[in-house]
């Protein structure tokens, strides 16, 4: 008897979980396929950490084919979702086109950088959703420090040493934080910088600083920050970006070659070419996750606009947090849609977020207890050494030698700036050299 398959597009969060669930609960019921571009589950989370040079780029990913034993992996970029006919469409590494059919599809392809109409920005600046960016990032901040050392024209020195953070949510936030730290760290170890000026600069429309998430914690972050020097601005963002440096919406011009653009993200493009209905280019998912008028078909994470069973009329927000819970509740849907088990809607409280802000300092608010500083920060590597699902000993490990032992600060001149455009719809595309 030939099994039922089930296709699960990407493997973020969202998907990898709906995998592993999956691989559990439907065990020799039904085949499971996985199509993503890499052979990796990447937790974003700690990104920065690889970029300020505490985490090695491997020790934040985990083997698909060791943690999903039983899953097929299809490596490959999904460029088409036929619902009619029950067919992926999608581009091997090498560019070859392939297809697979489905009797249960899982829609979890994550999102992109959020683009936005700025002149120069697409040419100027580099985003930072993936290993290839963060790994760019921390050669780029030793290489400017380093070209920095190496020059007596003093405004050339102020520029090479001047870092815009465009994006005051999460991911902004960490990378400022971090970054701030690891370019002091580079002055140290070189004598001709030591009364130069390392300017940071986190810039974003919003009021304050992680406008998403508790005032509490956007206040602890904002103090730290600019306790470290940080030159945070509300209110304003960039208007033209060039090779000099760029524009401010309040008319300033601020020279730099470092341009990190973290203004958030949008849903891969894939969903868009479904013609369903969307929420903000999210798919319009039920409370079983399911596609309306298409109920083997099913959506979660970044990808699918899920309601908020706790706050009617919303939608659950873009976070790893519901992408994973999601991820697991679709794939019990899954098996309850071939008979074991039932179909349950989603829904969860959020228990909190923490934020790493390098060094001893941290925000924090397990199960909606405010904590700063060093309890923020144990309650911060705790929750991400429980939450990855793999590597936990390695990364301990890594945090324990940057404790106790100098950091590495060598360029490895593996990514060079054309391979990490920011208009790349997801990071992993760059091993195609393919541009949306």
């Amino acid at each position: 008897m030939v099994k039922p398959r089930v296709v699960i597009v990407g493997a973020g969060f969202a998907g990898f979980h709906a995998a592993r669930r999956l691989s559990r609960v439907a065990r020799g019921r039904a085949e499971v396929v996985v199509v993503n571009p890499t052979d990796y589950f990447l937790y974003v989370p700690l990104l920065p950490e690889v970029a300020s040079g505490i985490l090695e780029p491997r020790h934040v990913t985990v083997s698909l084919a060791e943690e999903l034993p039983g899953v097929r992996l299809v490596l490959g970029e999904v460029d088409g979702l036929d619902l009619e006919s029950k067919t992926v469409r999608y581009a091997d590494p090498t560019g070859a086109p392939g297809e697979l059919g489905y009797d249960r599809l899982v829609i979890a392809a994550g999102s992109v950088n959020k683009l936005l109409p700025i002149p120069g920005v697409a040419e100027y600046a580099h985003g930072f959703r993936g290993i290839p960016e963060a790994v760019f990032l921390r050669d780029h901040l030793t290489q400017q420090i380093e070209l920095a050392d190496a020059t007596d024209d003093q405004a050339e020195r102020d520029a090479l040493c001047t870092f815009v953070v465009v994006g005051a949510g999460y991911t902004g936030t960490e990378v400022a934080a971090h970054g701030v730290l690891y370019t002091a760290l580079l002055q140290k170890r070189h004598p001709r910088l030591s009364e130069q000026r390392m300017r940071w600069m986190l810039l974003d429309v919003a009021d304050r600083v992680l406008p998403e998430l508790d005032e509490r914690l956007s206040r602890t972050a904002d103090a730290v920050l600019r306790e470290r020097g940080v030159d945070v601005r509300m209110g304003v963002s960039v208007e033209e970006a060039a090779e000099s440096g760029v524009r401010l919406t309040d008319d300033s011009f601020v020279p730099t070659r470092s341009l990190i653009w973290c203004v958030g993200v949008r849903p891969d493009p894939v969903v868009d070419g479904l013609g369903l209905k969307t929420d903000k280019g999210r798919l319009v998912v039920d409370e079983y996750l399911q596609v309306p008028g298409h109920p083997e078909v099913f959506a979660c994470g970044d990808a699918a606009a899920v309601p908020d069973l706790t706050r009617p009329g919303e939608v659950t927000p873009m976070t790893a947090q519901h992408a994973e819970r999601q991820g697991k509740q679709a794939a019990d849907n899954v098996a309850a849609s071939f008979g074991t088990g039932e179909l349950r809607p989603y829904k969860h409280h959020d228990l909190g977020f923490v934020v790493d802000l390098g060094g001893t300092q941290a925000a924090a608010n397990p199960l909606h207890v405010p904590l700063a500083g060093l309890p923020a920060k144990a309650v911060t590597r705790g929750y991400h050494l429980l939450s990855m699902p793999g590597n936990r000993i390695r990364t301990a490990t890594e945090w324990l030698y940057d404790a106790v032992l100098p950091r590495q600060t060598t360029q490895l001149g593996v990514i060079p700036a054309e391979s990490v455009p920011l208009d790349t719809a997801a990071p992993e595309h760059i091993t195609r050299g393919r541009r949306r």
